[in-house]
C-alpha cells in the first residue's frame, strides 16, 4: 500500500516530511481534545486533519479508518443494488402488460441486464414468473416479441447456471421452440432466434448423450440440411432470409456436436462432411462461412478421436478452400470478401497443417485462450447471445467460468476497495502534508538567513 511505503520512508529519516505531518497531527489532536471540540461539526480543518492522521499513525487505527470507508461504500452498493432490483421488478411487471410495446421494452431492458450482470439470487426467486411470461410471449406475441423472448430465456438459463431450475424451464419451453422452428409459415427472425435458443439451452442444460441432445441435433439438422445439394448435386434456391436461418441452425448444431461421444461423432462426420464441402459453393456468404467453420470443427473433433483421421477427397476440399481464401469477385461486398478470405485462410491452414492461430481474450485481470475451433464455437455462441457482456460473465459467472476451465470467480473487489483511499481522506492528508512542507521550507529559509 502507498501509505505503508510512506511510513517506512518517514521512520528511516527523523525530521522528514512524514514526521512533520505526524507532529502537526499530534499537536492538533491534543489541542482538539483540550478544547473539547474533537469530532464536532464545528471543528476546524486542522482538527479534522489531525483526527484522520492520528488514525494513520498506527496499523490498528488505520484498519478502523479503512473499515469505516468500506462501510460507507457498502451502504452505497446496497442502495444501488436495491434500485437495480426495483427496476428489474418493474421490467418483469411490464412483461405482463397488455401493450405489446411495453412488453417489448421490458424484454429488451431485461436482456441488457441479464447480459451485463450476474443476477442468480434475484432470478432464482422469480424464475417461474419470468418463465411464464416468456411462454406467453412465445405463444401469443408478435415476431419481435417471440424473438426477444427466446433470447431472454437463453440468458435466463445461463444466469441460473444450467442447474435443475434451468432444466425444468427448458423442458416446458423446448416444445414451443420446436414448434416455431419447424413452422415454415412463421417469421424467419423468430425461427432463427429459436434455433439459437434451442442450441444454447440444450448445451447449458442437457447432459451428454441425453435424449434432448439427440432430439435437438436431429431437429437442427432438418433445418440446415435444406441447403444441402440435391441428388443431382444442384444447390437449392431459397426464399429471402432462409440462408440466415440455416446458418443459425448449423451453428447451433455444431455447438451441440462438441458434446457428442466418439461413437455418435463418427456417424455425424461420415454423413455431413461431404455435404458441407458442397455447401462451400453456396451463394450466401454467411452460410459459406458457417459451413467452412463447421468443416474445420468436425475435422478437429475427428482428429481428437483418431489421430490418423483424414478427410476424404482432401485435395478437392483444399482447392475449394484456396479459392474462397483468395476470392476477389468485385460483385461481392468488400467487407464480405475480407471476412471470407480471413476465415477460409485460417480453415485451410488448419486442414493442411493442423495449426490453429491462438486468440487471447482479456477480461479483468485474467485471460482466456481460444486455442481450437471447438473453443471458438463455444465462445462465439456465448458472445452472440451476451454481446459485450460476455467478458463480465467470464469474470463472474460460475457456469461460464466452468465451461472455459477458469475455476471459481476471483474475489478482487473487496480487496481493492479495502485498499482504496477515500477522496476525503486524500484531501485531509494532502492538506496536512502541504502545511508540513510549508513549515519545513520556512525553517530552511531561516537557516539561510542566519548564514547570510
Amino acid at each position: 500500500m502507498p501509505r505503508s511505503k510512506k511510513g517506512k520512508r518517514g521512520s528511516s529519516k527523523p525530521g522528514s516530511l512524514r514526521q512533520e505531518v505526524l507532529q502537526l497531527s499530534t499537536k492538533a489532536s491534543l489541542k482538539g481534545m483540550k478544547n473539547g471540540v474533537k469530532g464536532e461539526s464545528g471543528a476546524s480543518d486542522d482538527e479534522l486533519t489531525s483526527d484522520i492522521l492520528s488514525h494513520c499513525s498506527s496499523a490498528s487505527e488505520s484498519t478502523v479508518v479503512l473499515e469505516e470507508g468500506t462501510g460507507a461504500e457498502l451502504v452505497d452498493e446496497l442502495t444501488a443494488q436495491e434500485e437495480t432490483e426495483d427496476k428489474l421488478k418493474q421490467c418483469i411487471d411490464n412483461l405482463m402488460d397488455k401493450s405489446s410495446k411495453t412488453r417489448l421494452a421490458g424484454l429488451e431492458s431485461l436482456r441488457q441486464a441479464f447480459s451485463s450482470k450476474v443476477l442468480y439470487d434475484f432470478l432464482t426467486e422469480r424464475r417461474l414468473t419470468i418463465s411464464d411470461c416468456l411462454e406467453r410471449s412465445l405463444k401469443k406475441g408478435g415476431v419481435e416479441e417471440q424473438a426477444a423472448a427466446a433470447t431472454l430465456f437463453t440468458l435466463l438459463c445461463i444466469q441460473l447456471g444450467g442447474g435443475d431450475e434451468a432444466e425444468e424451464g427448458f423442458k416446458v419451453l423446448r416444445p414451443i421452440f420446436t414448434a416455431i422452428l419447424i413452422d415454415s409459415t412463421a417469421s424467419i427472425v423468430a425461427r432463427q432466434s429459436c434455433a439459437r435458443a434451442l442450441g444454447m439451452c440444450c448445451y447449458v442444460c442437457t447432459a451428454e448423450e441425453g435424449e434432448d441432445l439427440v432430439k435437438s441435433l436431429a431437429l437442427l439438422e432438418s433445418v440446415f440440411m435444406s441447403s444441402y445439394p440435391n441428388r443431382e448435386g444442384t444447390m437449392p434456391t431459397h426464399k429471402p432470409g432462409s440462408p440466415a436461418l440455416h446458418s443459425a441452425a448449423l451453428q447451433a448444431w455444431s455447438l451441440l456436436v462438441t458434446l457428442c461421444p466418439a461413437s455418435r461423432l463418427t456417424v455425424l462426420l461420415n454423413l455431413h462432411l461431404p455435404k458441407l464441402q458442397a455447401c462451400l459453393q453456396s451463394s450466401d456468404v454467411n452460410f459459406r462461412i458457417a459451413a467452412g467453420e463447421t468443416i474445420a470443427l468436425l475435422v478437429e473433433l475427428g482428429r481428437d478421436v483418431d489421430e490418423e483421421f483424414e478427410v476424404e477427397d482432401s485435395e478437392s476440399l483444399c482447392e475449394s478452400l484456396k479459392g474462397l481464401a483468395t476470392d476477389g469477385n468485385k460483385h461481392r461486398a468488400k467487407n464480405d470478401r475480407r471476412k471470407q478470405r480471413s476465415i477460409f485462410r485460417e480453415v485451410l491452414h488448419y486442414i493442411e497443417s493442423e495449426d490453429f492461430t491462438v486468440e487471447k481474450i482479456r477480461f479483468g485481470v485474467e485471460d482466456v485462450y481460444i486455442d481450437s475451433f471447438t473453443r471458438r464455437r463455444i465462445y462465439d455462441a456465448f458472445k452472440e447471445i451476451m454481446e459485450s457482456g460476455v467478458r463480465h460473465h467470464l469474470q463472474f459467472n460460475p457456469l461460464v467460468r466452468d465451461i472455459f476451465g477458469l475455476g471459481a470467480p476471483l474475489i478482487l473487489d473487496a480487496t481493492a476497495k479495502s485498499n482504496k483511499i477515500s477522496r476525503f481522506e486524500k484531501h485531509l492528508f494532502n492538506s496536512a502534508a502541504f502545511k508540513a512542507r510549508t513549515k519545513q521550507r520556512n525553517k530552511v529559509r531561516d537557516k539561510r538567513a542566519d548564514i547570510m
